[in-house]
């Protein structure tokens, strides 16, 4: 029998497999948004965020098992199959065969690369402040392949067609989503 995890069980577990800033800071940011996303679409918050927090649990140890080895952790630690299967959508035509359905896979799907763009976008501000990034300056940075290469905006435009959004509104609600936590994000900007 499956149970419905907690934020701190989520977190511990996530912890355990993962030890770097970047991927855990990551994790925070598709967490933030997801929850975002929830509160706009009036669905259930701590499932999209933990959804969000979860979706690279195995990346760090495994990456050339991706999603392989989450499917088997998160199965063994008893957790709900819609959970499971909405992490695995993430990763949808690139190691996985599960495409997003239900629409919090399609925001995870849309968000998980888009997160990546606008922290790197941040942080090559003067500023370094997610809350001075504009949607006009993420879009001259998103029309620059060189500028975060390992991006694939293909995913984030697939993302917002699964979505039925425009890329501009999906980005405008991926930066206020981030916005929340800036200071966990290390994106709230330099002291002057």
């Amino acid at each position: 029998m499956s149970y419905k995890p907690n934020r701190k069980q989520a977190l511990d577990l996530f912890l355990s497999y993962n030890k770097t800033d970047s991927l855990y800071r990551h994790a925070l940011a598709v967490e933030a948004v997801m929850r975002h996303f929830a509160r706009l679409n009036k669905e259930d918050e701590d499932k999209w965020g933990i959804i969000g927090l979860m979706h690279d649990l195995d990346y760090e140890m495994y990456p050339d098992e991706h999603c392989i080895k989450t499917k088997a952790i998160l199965q063994e630690a008893n957790w709900p199959d819609d959970y499971i299967r909405a992490i695995l959508s993430h990763a949808w035509g690139i190691c996985t065969d599960i495409e997003p359905k239900e629409t919090m896979e399609k925001v995870l799907y849309a968000c998980d690369e888009l997160t990546g763009l606008v922290t790197t976008a941040t942080l090559v501000r003067p500023d370094k402040s997610i809350h001075s990034l504009t949607i006009k300056s993420l879009k001259k940075r998103w029309k620059d392949k060189r500028f975060a290469a390992k991006v694939d905006r293909n995913i984030i435009s697939k993302g917002a067609d699964l979505l039925n959004m425009p890329i501009e509104q999906l980005m405008e609600e991926t930066i206020k989503g981030m916005q929340g936590i800036a200071d966990d994000l290390g994106l709230s900007g330099i002291e002057k």
